[in-house]
């Protein structure tokens, strides 16, 4: 396990309100919230990017965020997760966040900058994406 500030909390080297703890997965709120319940949910394994961490582990990831959702019964929330620092990835390991949105003020507020798009050049993008994967 590396040494960043999640490794820590996972470790309890840091101490956290833990709302999730199992040999994959851990969830905590965050004390930098952007409303109250604002929770990270991380896998246990370090890796900066979504894809530095093994399956299984997103595999669960996104369930302890809806078990989060469900039991913080707000209506309105956003499930992000950062990869990057361009990206506004501020810690470099994966995490989930679960930000509950009560109202126009708290919560997390987006711009969505939509961009014009070719549409024949869109299906030749769809199209070298999906021979690769």
């Amino acid at each position: 396990m590396a040494s960043c500030i999640f490794c820590k909390i996972v470790k309890g080297e840091i101490p956290s309100f833990k709302l999730y703890d199992s040999p994959k997965v851990f969830a905590f709120l965050d004390i930098n919230p952007l409303a109250k319940g604002h929770a990270l949910v991380i896998p246990k394994t370090h890796g900066e990017k979504l894809t530095d961490i093994p399956d299984d582990e997103l595999a669960e990831a996104i369930p302890v965020a809806k078990k989060i959702a469900a039991a913080s019964a707000i209506a309105d929330y956003n499930i992000l997760q950062n990869n990057g620092k361009l990206a506004h990835q501020e810690v470099g390991h994966v995490h989930f966040h679960y930000i509950p949105k009560p109202n126009q003020e708290e919560g997390l507020g987006i711009a969505w900058p939509q961009q014009k798009v070719d549409m024949d050049e869109l299906k030749k993008y769809a199209e070298g994406l999906k021979s690769k994967m």
